[in-house]
């Protein structure tokens, strides 16, 4: 079974043509065909199906009209994931498309940890609770970690520091997820790229109860001019402010530092609805790619048994940590691309 990938994220696009284990990342999707030939299914990530759009479904007409109505909840993404739906779903008829939301892999999360302290009311009526998202890169690093741990992924506890221009973190106990830092949108939890993560909703009513900010202008600058950019004020790239840093600007080095805090912060946080810590691990583009990163936060986290002195090597997937670390640490290359075309073809069949 032939499988097209499709994962847009809030600043990317990635096209992959998926055959068994091999994964082909392809340019552009006019391309698709002509190079490819026949794709039997296509697999869309969605970041967020809302509460009618939990698991991988083969896309209807009232999955459509169920996608539409979750724009609003992540306003940066679904209405990119609706026009490419259009897009593929005319250039590629005959091919079954499945949609795949982020959200999947977090149903597992108890009550406890995924409810959101608030009138019953409200909660029941607009089914305001922690949803969690970046669902197929960490059962993939998941998964990965429990082979390189040489376990059953059954039996590990992992803490998942998934670390891109959307980062979150999840506490995954026997291949499930039980706690993760976003919630009912992919705004909350650690600091992004652009995005601001967690702050004081009084300062943001007071904010707009005083008038200093118009509801636009609030979220405009919480989902494109905060993170990394907004307190570097240069970039929202760590490749720029890892250079930035090392030459002496300060800023880029504060930003990082925060970054790495806010990060372990949240990891502490999931750690919480872990029986114990059998390793951390590190994935997304940064997580994989940025060895400085990955330093300052697993160096931060001794009250976990966590340390740093990590390996920089990035080459395959790995064990970072030293041999006789506590909790091991490992790099993981994010491959949703494979996770979804899984999903999708269990999903057909």
């Amino acid at each position: 079974m032939k499988v097209l990938t499709v994962n847009p994220g809030s600043g990317s696009l990635r096209l992959h043509v998926v055959d068994g284990d091999d994964a082909t990342e392809v340019g552009d999707v006019e391309s698709v065909v002509d190079r490819h030939g026949t794709v039997d299914v296509v697999a869309h990530r969605l970041v967020h199906g809302g509460a009618d759009v939990v698991e991988p479904a083969v896309v209807t007409s009232k999955v459509r009209a169920a996608i539409a109505a979750a724009e609003s909840l992540a306003p940066e993404h679904v209405p990119k994931s609706e026009k490419l739906l259009d897009q593929l779903t005319e250039l590629l008829p005959r091919a079954t498309h499945v949609i795949c939301p982020d959200t999947a892999f977090h149903r597992t999360i108890p009550a406890v940890a995924h409810t959101y302290p608030l009138p019953a009311r409200w909660r029941a009526r607009w089914d305001l609770r922690r949803y969690g998202f970046h669902g197929w890169s960490f059962g993939w690093a998941g998964r990965r970690a429990a082979v390189l741990l040489d376990r059953p992924v059954t039996e590990v506890n992992l803490l998942v520091a998934h670390l891109s221009g959307g980062c979150s973190v999840c506490a995954v106990s026997h291949g499930r997820s039980v706690d993760t830092s976003m919630g009912f949108t992919p705004l909350e939890g650690t600091m992004m790229a652009k995005r601001s993560g967690t702050v004081d909703p009084g300062m943001l009513l007071w904010l707009l109860r005083e008038g200093k900010l118009t509801v636009d202008e609030l979220e405009d600058g919480l989902y494109h001019h905060s993170g990394l950019l907004g307190l570097s004020g240069t970039s929202d790239d760590t490749r720029d402010l890892v250079r930035d840093a090392r030459e002496g600007n300060v800023k880029a080095r504060f930003a990082l530092a925060v970054f790495e805090h806010r990060t372990r912060r949240e990891l502490a946080a999931v750690a919480a609805s872990l029986p114990r810590i059998d390793a951390l691990v590190f994935t997304g583009d940064i997580g994989w790619d940025q060895p400085e990163t990955a330093e300052g936060v697993a160096g931060g986290l001794g009250v976990l048994g966590i340390t740093g002195g990590l390996s920089r090597q990035r080459a395959q997937d790995s064990v970072i940590s030293a041999p006789d670390a506590k909790v091991p640490v490992l790099a993981v290359r994010s491959r949703e691309e494979l996770e979804l075309a899984r999903a999708a073809a269990h999903t057909v069949r």
